[in-house]
């Protein structure tokens, strides 16, 4: 039978909402507190065992609808030749800025197998010990991962960003171009191993102006979900601080949204229409409260789509490091339990 997430990503009728928290499989957990304790992130991405460990710690421990594969999203710059570290309180840092065609074309031939081949196998030892739940696979997209590149680390700024954009389109679009192409094959690989819906992850497009985001983003977007259209999951389109672009999503070539929690999802099905399926979108910081909080925060997401028909519910972002197991669990029970009754007295 097909699983309650992946009927809910193709706005199925469903019995409830399945939930689902992004970054699930982290630091607010005592086991992979425990193996970071010992080796860093990257290393721990690339040992499937530990990996696969990783990602089955948080539905082992909440009665949650879906894994989803613990990685980073800067692996694939492993293949693409590009020296960099994840550092401490910073992310990811580029020893060498890519700021002009010359840098662009240094990239190396990427090989989803070959260079990320790791992944693929921490998904299938996933599926060798919970058969009986979906994971979610992702990356990120072309324009995230190019903003690093670019900057040389994380900004919200994105102002060495801003500026290749608008005074070297070319060079801009061919590294969008040239990260797109490894993605396509990095998803294709997630999908070859077993992952059942994808995640695409554009976290700092809300620094864009619309115009911006239409001429220089959105064609990339679409050259990558058109690269991925034959694979047979469902494709989340995930991105903060975008309200401004909504009415732009639908052409990315997505099958569901993911929004942040700054605009309701009701406001957003108002405006997209009630054939796009929608995820999120609980403040990730509710959960640094109590019970009683989290309960009338996850009722206030959950009541914004009445029927919860292509609803699934996450966190507007990943789950907050300080955030307790218990709270995690109290949320993941109440979406449970709400969305269980609501359709119980609906029926």
């Amino acid at each position: 039978m097909t699983s309650l997430l992946v009927r809910a990503l193709r706005g199925e009728s469903v019995e409830r909402v399945p939930v689902w928290l992004m970054r699930q499989a982290g630091r607010h957990l005592p086991g992979y507190r425990r193996l970071r304790s010992e080796r860093s992130i990257l290393d721990l991405a690339r040992d499937p065992a530990r990996a696969a460990e990783i990602t089955l710690e948080p539905v082992e421990r909440y009665p949650l609808d879906a894994g989803v594969v613990f990685a980073d999203i800067t692996l694939p710059f492993f293949g693409l030749g590009v020296p960099f570290s994840l550092e401490p309180s910073i992310g990811p840092v580029v020893e060498r800025p890519y700021r002009d065609v010359r840098a662009v074309e240094e990239l190396h031939p990427f090989e989803a197998e070959r260079d990320t081949g790791y992944v693929g196998r921490a998904i299938e030892l996933f599926h060798e010990r919970r058969p009986d739940l979906p994971l979610v696979g992702f990356s990120g997209t072309p324009f995230l991962l190019a903003s690093y590149l670019i900057e040389g680390r994380p900004s919200r700024e994105l102002h060495q960003t801003k500026r290749l954009l608008r005074s070297d389109p070319h060079a801009f679009a061919l590294l969008q171009r040239r990260l797109g192409e490894a993605i396509v094959g990095y998803l294709r690989m997630q999908v070859r191993h077993g992952a059942d819906a994808l995640q695409l992850f554009d976290s700092w497009a809300g620094a864009l102006s619309r115009r911006d985001y239409e001429r220089a983003v959105l064609p990339s977007l679409q050259e990558l979900f058109q690269g991925i259209s034959e694979l047979k999951v469902p494709k989340i389109y995930f991105s903060t601080g975008s309200s401004h672009l909504l009415e732009l999503l639908p052409k990315t070539g997505a099958d569901a949204f993911g929004l942040d929690w700054r605009l309701p999802l009701g406001a957003a099905r108002e405006a997209l229409g009630p054939s796009w399926p929608l995820q999120g979108n609980l403040d990730p910081a509710i959960l640094l409260t109590g019970g009683r909080e989290i309960e009338q925060g996850a009722r206030e997401v959950l009541e914004e789509i009445p029927d919860g028909r292509g609803h699934v519910f996450n966190l507007g972002h990943g789950v907050p490091p300080d955030a307790t197991p218990a709270n995690v669990e109290t949320l993941v029970r109440y979406v449970r339990r709400y969305s269980e009754e609501r359709n119980s007295h609906a029926r």
